[in-house]
């Protein structure tokens, strides 16, 4: 697990970290605000209630394809009863959960995906929530002007990387006019297809040549042919969709990624803002 974020709410240090799609807020740091010596216990009472359970189940119903429904209604039937006791563990693994999980080590603990989060936290203290939705929030922000921070870097060093390129170099940055054989060939993927209208190659060929770079052909790329192969992503589709060929396809493509890059390289305003 990569090393966690926080925000402080009222004193108490919460920890959030990126799982595969979403945020994943630790309860047990929220069960601080409660009481800070009896976080497991605090979260098994909340487990315990039958609004709860519906909460997971119905969460995990709507994001998670290998959900078990029938050991759900299992625990949903069970709950509320004074014998009842369901810990997170158990219920991970006996449902096959993804919306709460339990981590070991230096940042272990048990975290749930942001949306159960704060229902937990509502159910500790309502104010308590707001103020972690408001340092949430603020978090998310945060990480948003650094996105845009490090875009505006990336775009920088591309303009300064464009004022050292001569005109030769500016050339070969135009795609090359696709030969009949190179047309006809068959390519293994939809993404090489592009990759040869753009690049002239595919990424096999550009890797075999290249095997000192890091990355991939597309890490490689410069802004004016990021933008060039976003398009024709597009423009494949719709190819696509009117029942076209590889072959037409390829060569259609490769004629628009060749306009499209030496009007970029061209373009008086472009070379304003470069």
């Amino acid at each position: 697990m990569a090393r966690n974020k926080k925000i402080e709410v009222q004193g108490i240090e919460i920890s959030i970290y990126k799982g595969d799609l979403e945020d994943y807020i630790s309860l047990t740091d929220i069960a601080r605000h409660k009481d800070t010596s009896n976080t497991d216990a605090i979260i098994q009472n909340w487990l315990r209630n039958r609004n709860t359970i519906e909460l997971l189940g119905f969460w995990e119903q709507l994001y998670n394809p290998d959900f078990k429904p029938l050991e759900f209604e299992g625990f949903r039937k069970q709950a509320g009863l004074n014998s009842f006791v369901l810990a997170p563990k158990r219920w991970i693994e006996t449902t096959n959960a993804i919306g709460i999980v339990s981590k070991a080590g230096r940042y272990g603990g048990t975290y749930a995906h942001k949306d159960i989060a704060f229902e937990f936290a509502s159910w500790i203290s309502i104010e308590f929530k707001l103020y972690i939705i408001k340092e949430f929030q603020r978090l998310k922000e945060e990480e948003t002007d650094r996105k845009k921070l490090d875009w505006n870097l990336q775009r920088t060093l591309a303009k300064v990387n464009y004022t050292i390129h001569t005109d030769a170099i500016k050339e070969t940055l135009i795609p090359h006019k696709l030969s009949k054989n190179e047309i006809s060939w068959l390519y293994a993927s939809e993404a090489d297809m592009l990759n040869m209208a753009l690049f002239g190659t595919t990424a096999a060929d550009w890797r075999k040549n290249n095997p000192e770079a890091k990355g991939n052909m597309r890490d490689h790329a410069t802004i004016e042919q990021l933008v060039v192969l976003s398009n024709l992503e597009s423009l494949n589709a719709v190819l696509i969709r009117q029942g076209l060929n590889a072959e037409d396809r390829i060569e259609q493509l490769n004629d628009i990624a060749i306009t499209q890059m030496s009007s970029l390289l061209e373009h008086k305003n472009l070379k304003k803002l470069k």
